[in-house]
């Protein structure tokens, strides 16, 4: 089992759960460290998905393209566990459909879970992922509260900083951050397991990444690459990072896709280098519809600002909230270690 203390915790920066019609639940495995996220919408929301990662993990994607049958979504499951960890979205199928909740087709209820996965099986025994009783359990435990930080659900296996070997690594997580600018309300929520280091947007430094080889100091991966330091060649889709943006405001398909494409603008001020052949960076939006777009409320391009703020304070939260992980010899430290 994992040896973790905690960082410092970072104040109160709004989470996804201020969107209105939305709730969160997390399952954290107790035998190693890895986890699923479940992002419910009971009524129903207008989905969206953008994948910048060359080595994606998704369930039902395709399905939220606009020209396509269906419109509303139901839940979206994030999960670690890598392709193993899809199963975890059967769980909240069936617990949505428990409660009559899903898309009528006439002989019987489909809830719609769209999921994508990260990449976690560095981390204790790799034969342990989430299955679907860990996405009925993550459904079970969902609520309108600020969802917890850190090494919880699906990111609770997450590292960031693996370009030069997963023994440099530090400790990833999960994160969430919420903006509302005249009545409309944009969340995110962000599980980073980048292969690239973090950065905060507003001071360009690293916050945590990679390592330099005596584990003591953060070596900067950009600035290292560039000036033609070797990297160890990753595996394809050991990484990843997944989050969902939420807004009540009313959109349509077209607009959600959007939406979900302009918030990787947040994953790329906030990790670096970012969309890489070895990630599978997926991002998802919903729209709750509660609030439409006229009058003073924000238009598209606001929406795109703030979903792609909220994405970058998310991920940013991700690891500031992480707590240090020893497994055996392996030792990840969190962002706090290194300050």
């Amino acid at each position: 089992m994992s040896d973790a203390h905690a960082s410092s915790p970072a104040p109160y920066a709004g989470a996804i759960t201020d969107v209105e019609g939305i709730e969160v639940g997390h399952f954290s495995d107790p035998r190693r460290p890895t986890g699923c996220t479940v992002i419910l919408a009971r009524e129903g929301a207008v989905a969206g998905a953008d994948v910048r990662g060359a080595g994606p993990g998704t369930r039902e994607t395709d399905l939220l393209a606009p020209g396509n049958l269906v419109q509303q979504v139901h839940a979206v499951m994030l999960a670690g566990g890598s392709a193993w960890g899809l199963a975890a979205a059967d769980g909240a199928m069936r617990w949505l459909e428990e409660r009559g909740i899903g898309l009528d087709v006439g002989f019987g209820i489909v809830p719609i879970v769209p999921a994508a996965v990260l990449f976690d099986l560095p981390l204790g025994d790799a034969r342990i992922r989430p299955d679907a009783a860990a996405g009925y359990a993550a459904c079970e435990a969902a609520s309108n509260a600020a969802p917890a930080e850190g090494n919880v659900g699906a990111g609770s296996g997450a590292l960031v900083g693996k370009l030069f070997g997963v023994h440099r690594a530090m400790k990833g997580g999960i994160g969430t951050a919420s903006i509302t600018v005249n009545g409309v309300t944009v969340g995110a929520l962000i599980a980073c397991n980048a292969l690239g280091d973090v950065v905060d947007p507003d001071t360009a430094q690293v916050v945590a990444g990679a390592r330099t080889e005596d584990g003591r100091a953060l070596m900067d991966t950009r600035r290292a690459l560039l000036r033609g330091e070797a990297a160890k060649p990753p595996l394809a889709g050991t990484n990843t990072t997944l989050g969902v943006i939420a807004t009540d405001a009313a959109l349509t398909k077209t607009q959600a896709n959007r939406l979900a494409a302009v918030a990787h603008d947040g994953l790329a001020r906030a990790i670096n280098p970012v969309h890489t052949m070895s990630d599978g960076d997926t991002l998802f939006a919903l729209a709750t519809g509660r609030v439409p777009l006229v009058g003073a409320a924000p238009g598209m391009t606001v929406l795109g600002i703030m979903a792609a703020e909220v994405v970058a304070r998310a991920t940013l939260r991700a690891v500031r909230a992480a707590r240090t992980v020893r497994m055996g010899e392996r030792h990840f430290p969190c962002a706090g270690d290194l300050v």
